[in-house]
């Protein structure tokens, strides 16, 4: 089992994340997504694996997020698509490990996933 890491350089907790990743032995598969956006498939799976609603997956404090007025909007599809439109809305760092995903707020959540 390889790891993925939907990594953003510039977030702290994101590099930590990948930091912790690295130090249990794993060379994850690095995912720059704002530079790679996921596709609403790999978005849906990332949700179906996590267990939450696509605003869970939200970053709400991004401007974009206000602007599109996503905080009312309540359609799953809806959602998906702005993520994939405006990836930079999606929760950073998102680890895939085999059948599991966790997020890495904090980055020591990923840990569980690995073992």
């Amino acid at each position: 089992m390889k790891p993925v890491i939907w990594h953003n350089p510039r977030c702290s907790k994101s590099r930590k994340t990948l930091e912790l990743i690295r130090a249990e032995g794993f060379d994850p598969d690095i995912v720059e997504y704002l530079n790679e956006p996921p596709g609403v498939d790999d978005i849906e799976v990332v949700l179906k694996k996590l267990n939450i609603e696509p605003k869970e997956l939200m970053r709400k404090g991004e401007s974009i997020f206000k602007e599109l007025n996503l905080g009312s909007e309540s359609n799953w599809n809806n959602l998906i698509t702005a993520m994939r439109e405006n990836p930079i809305l999606i929760e950073r760092p998102v680890v895939l490990a085999g059948d599991k995903a966790a997020l890495g707020r904090p980055p020591e959540d990923v840990l569980k996933i690995l073992k």
